[in-house]
This record gives C-alpha cells, sequence and structure tokens, in this order.
C-alpha cells in the first residue's frame, strides 16, 4: 500500500479561474480562494511522523474553526474526538432551494430568475444549449459564485453567509479533471481528504473504500497520467466522496468517455443514488439525462422553459413514437405537403423527414401508400432528444 501524505496542492473546483477550496476566504469579490501554499510550508517545517499522528487534522481543522464553522468528520470517532457538524434543516424538505435567482456578469444576465427545488436523495438534472445558463447555476449551487438577485438556500442555509459550511457538506466532479498527476492515484484521493479536516485514520479507511467503490484498488499506487480517461473521471468521483458530501454536483461527468467507459460511470453514480446522495448535474448526452436523473428542468437564454420527469417531458412535449423517412432528394422540405395529415408534427432536416406520432407503425403504412416511396424508414420511439431540439431549436448556440 502507498504512503498517504499529509497534504497537497488540490483543486476543488477551477473553471479557467481561481481556484477554490471547501475552507476558504472570500476575496475583495466574494469569490472563494484557498492557498494550498500555506499548508505545504507549515509541513515542510515539520516532521510528518511527529506533527499530526495524533489522527486530528488540526491544520485543516484550523482554518475551517477560522471562518467559523465546523468540518463534518464522518461516522467514526478517533482517540482525540471528532469535530461535530452543525446541520441546518432545509425548509420544506428540499436541499436546494432558488426563488427569482439571477446571476449578472456586467450588462449580460446568465441566469434570469429562475425557481428549482431539489429533494434529498433526487437526481436533477440541469440540460440546456451553451451559453443557457447551467454552469453559472452550478457555480451558484457551489458556492463559488454569489447570487445577483433572488433567494437561494442549500442545505438551509445561505450560501452567501455560510458558504464554507455548506461546501464543507458538497462533492464536485468538475467539467475537467483537476487531479494532481504527480501524485499516486491513492494520494490524491488522501490528500483531497485533509482539506475537510478528517483524522487520517478514517481517511485511510475511506480512500480504500472509495478505491474498492470506483474499482481503483489495483491502480491506487500508480500516478495518474497514464491512466485512461474513464479511470480518471472515477478518480475524481471518488476524490469527491471523500467527506460523504450530502450533495455531489457533476458538470458534464462523461463528457469525452467511451460507452463503456460511460456505463461503469452510471453504475457507480446509480449506486451512489442507493445510497441516498443527491446528485445534481449537467449533461449534453440526452441518454445520459434519461438513465441518471429522476428529474431535470431544460433551460434556454438564462431561463427555464420546462421541467419534469424524463418521462413526463416526453409525453408533453413530443408523442409517443417517431418515423424517420429518407429520400433520395436534395431538399426533403418539397416532400412534407404530400405527408400532411399523417402524423401530428412533421419536420423536415436536410437529410430526412420525422414525423411524430403516437402510432409509427400505422403511420408508417399510410405513407407507403403515396408516392413517392422513401429509400428507407425506421420507426423509433420519442427521446428526450427530440423534447431538447423542439424547446432550444436546432441553430447552434457558441
Amino acid at each position: 500500500m502507498g504512503e498517504y501524505p499529509p497534504v497537497g496542492d488540490i483543486h476543488w473546483w477551477s473553471v479557467g479561474g481561481p481556484v477554490y477550496g471547501p475552507t476558504v476566504d472570500q476575496d475583495s469579490r466574494g469569490t472563494a480562494r484557498i492557498d494550498p501554499r500555506a499548508r505545504i510550508d507549515r509541513h515542510k517545517k515539520n516532521d510528518p511522523d511527529s506533527r499530526a499522528e495524533s489522527d486530528t487534522g488540526a491544520d485543516c481543522s484550523a482554518q475551517a474553526a477560522q471562518t467559523g464553522q465546523n468540518v463534518q468528520t464522518g461516522r467514526a470517532a478517533s482517540t482525540e474526538g471528532t469535530v461535530r457538524s452543525e446541520r441546518a434543516e432545509a425548509p420544506g424538505g428540499a436541499l436546494i432551494r432558488a426563488r427569482g435567482l439571477v446571476k449578472r456578469f456586467g450588462d449580460f444576465t446568465a441566469v434570469d430568475g429562475i425557481d428549482v427545488e431539489v429533494a434529498p436523495g433526487e437526481s436533477f438534472g440541469f440540460l440546456g444549449p451553451n451559453g443557457a445558463g447551467k454552469s453559472s447555476t452550478m457555480r451558484m449551487i457551489a458556492c463559488v459564485s454569489p447570487p445577483s438577485e433572488g433567494e437561494l438556500t442549500i442545505l438551509g442555509r445561505d450560501p452567501r453567509r455560510d458558504g464554507p459550511a455548506i461546501r464543507a457538506r458538497l462533492g464536485v466532479v468538475p467539467q475537467r479533471d483537476t487531479l494532481d498527476e504527480e501524485l499516486t492515484v491513492r494520494e490524491n484521493i488522501f490528500t483531497y481528504g485533509r482539506y475537510f479536516g478528517l483524522p487520517r485514520a478514517l481517511l485511510r479507511e475511506r480512500t480504500e473504500e472509495l478505491l474498492e467503490f470506483t474499482h481503483l484498488t489495483e491502480r491506487g499506487d500508480d500516478k495518474v497520467e497514464p491512466l485512461s480517461g474513464g479511470m480518471k473521471r472515477r478518480l475524481t468521483i471518488a476524490r469527491s466522496l471523500i467527506n460523504e458530501p450530502e450533495i455531489l454536483l457533476l458538470d458534464e461527468p462523461t463528457t469525452g468517455l467511451d460507452p463503456q467507459a460511460r456505463h461503469v460511470l452510471w453504475d457507480r453514480l446509480f449506486r451512489l443514488k442507493r445510497q441516498g446522495v443527491t446528485l445534481v448535474l449537467t449533461t449534453h448526452y440526452m441518454d445520459e439525462a434519461e438513465q441518471l436523473c429522476d428529474r431535470l428542468v431544460v433551460m434556454d437564454g438564462g431561463r427555464i422553459v420546462a421541467e419534469g420527469s424524463p418521462q413526463a417531458l416526453i409525453e408533453t412535449w413530443s408523442t409517443r413514437e417517431v418515423l424517420e423517412l429518407r429520400y433520395s432528394v436534395d431538399d426533403h422540405t418539397t416532400l412534407v405537403p404530400g405527408l400532411e395529415g399523417l402524423a401530428d408534427r412533421i419536420e423536415a432536416l436536410p437529410d430526412r423527414i420525422l414525423m411524430y406520432t403516437d402510432d409509427g407503425d400505422a403511420a408508417a403504412a399510410a405513407m407507403l401508400a403515396r408516392d413517392p416511396a422513401p429509400v428507407s424508414f425506421l420507426v423509433r420511439r420519442s427521446t428526450l432528444e427530440d423534447v431538447f431540439l423542439r424547446l432550444t431549436g436546432r441553430t447552434l448556440v457558441d
């Protein structure tokens, strides 16, 4: 088993800007910052075998104490005692509650007065095209970007006032992996846990549990750099769970992964949900949203344009089935008049025609009785992608 370092340089949530951590100060703009170098300097001045063997995580707890917050240490109590977590009850049972939430950047409004509630144990998704306001909303929920207007409570607390205490109870999986490639897989998990003030003995136990949970035990002593993309994503998820978060935020969790790696990751997230972890995610994969989300919102232009379960959204905004037709013509729009009356809605695309209907086989039979005959056709069930494109359009937004 590899050696566990007492501290390291960890990125908690970084999206092309400053680095954020679970115990932080606020800068002049109200943005959360952490300086891990201060901890590294203290480590260099002391013998790691003699300075912190009390398993109290004293250096991390001290920084948490400076913010006036307690940090959760988990189930087990060490001989030195555990730090007790102060938990506030969420109003109405919702772990996340937003009312009229607004985020502005100068004259640009990224999030325009949205209302959201996420219940305990729920898997909740934000869908939308680029620039819809998903990432801005997630950053407000992660307590690294203050709201411009409106009300936002997370775990019953106000992020403007209780940001560090909330962050200590969150797990974050950023879109881009921010792993320390100079450390081993095991060291990445263990070192990250030190920022939550967790005792070493507890961290060793949790690190091994998370390696097993993410199927990384055999790679525990390997450096991060040669790992596959799927392994790195699983490691990022393992690291985000070291503090046993009540809410796990996932920003595009499977972007860039092959189908096999995506399904392995889905299985891990499903198991987390079964254990009672509340999941909040953004994704551009509609099949992923259907697989993982109990409920979701579709955002466009900073506003919520639809909300509900995947199946409810399909039933509301689409039909049960879709008939796809392909013809040997350059312009499919010229064939739409000859298909009128065969479906609830007909959409002509450059390469095919989509006919939205509750009975695809009946529509196909009626279509074949008319001229011209298609080169090919198929009947499929409606998907969340049909809903997404109807609500947000097919035009690319940069």
